[in-house]
């Protein structure tokens, strides 16, 4: 794995797979257990239809997550965390306590 020297760009590549208001929530929501697509709209409130296929579509190109279809009818599919993305829940963590702290400032 090559390492770059720009830390502005190191920045830039996390925001572009993680940033915006959604991808975190759905990390967020796959780190207990596999979800159905059903389950993460109910769990998102606000996120429309179109809005979670584009996200889901995009986390799984950069592989944070798997889509599991079991060819089923009716069907069944799932989404769990990658390896690679269960490597960002330090992350998640981290800013999660940062909200922490930012509220109670």
């Amino acid at each position: 794995m090559e390492t770059t020297a720009n830390p502005t760009y190191d920045v830039e590549t996390a925001l572009r797979v993680l940033g915006g208001k959604w991808k975190v929530l759905i990390v967020w929501h796959l780190i207990e257990e596999p979800r159905r697509y059903g389950q993460l709209k109910r769990l998102i409130p606000g996120i429309t239809e179109k809005m979670l296929i584009r996200q889901l579509r995009e986390l799984e190109a950069d592989g944070i997550i798997i889509r599991t279809d079991y060819h089923t009818v009716p069907p069944h599919v799932d989404y769990h965390l990658s390896e690679h993305g269960q490597s960002v829940l330090p992350i998640l963590g981290a800013l999660c306590e940062w909200g922490r702290l930012h509220i109670q400032r």
